[in-house]
């Protein structure tokens, strides 16, 4: 891998798209070994985002194979999970992050209802890979 991607992260509630501050973001990708590495934790500000982390992707020159060869994805990709006091916890696998561009993951948490915990409640979602 030599290229970079960044990846923001978006926090809302599901029932009115406002964004949550202060949400917990964790962004991991698994190793080779099966192993998940964290690469980033981070804090939603007032507009629900996070910083921007960056993400090494392969080369950009990846996705143009020699003729008749096979190559590997021209993306990384990560897995993303929220979650914030009163909200469902949300995981999102396999996002997709591409050399030199910016991509924003758009979390929404769903609200818990009167006593229930977060770390009870869990929703999943995968993204598949991208047809190129």
């Amino acid at each position: 891998m030599t290229g970079n991607g960044t990846l923001r992260v978006r926090v809302y509630t599901s029932a009115a798209t406002l964004p949550l501050e202060g949400a917990t973001v964790v962004i991991t990708r698994m190793l080779p070994s099966g192993k998940q590495e964290l690469i980033a934790v981070q804090t939603t500000d007032n507009s629900g985002l996070t910083p921007p982390v960056t993400i090494e992707t392969p080369d950009q020159t990846a996705n143009e194979p020699p003729t008749g060869t096979e190559t590997e994805q021209p993306f990384a990709v990560c897995n993303v999970w929220a979650e914030h006091p009163g909200y469902m916890m949300l995981s999102v696998r396999d996002v997709q992050i591409f050399p030199g561009v910016e991509a924003v993951q758009n979390m929404d948490l769903v609200p818990l209802e009167e006593g229930q915990f977060s770390l009870g409640q869990h929703t999943r979602r995968d993204i598949e890979p991208q047809g190129l």
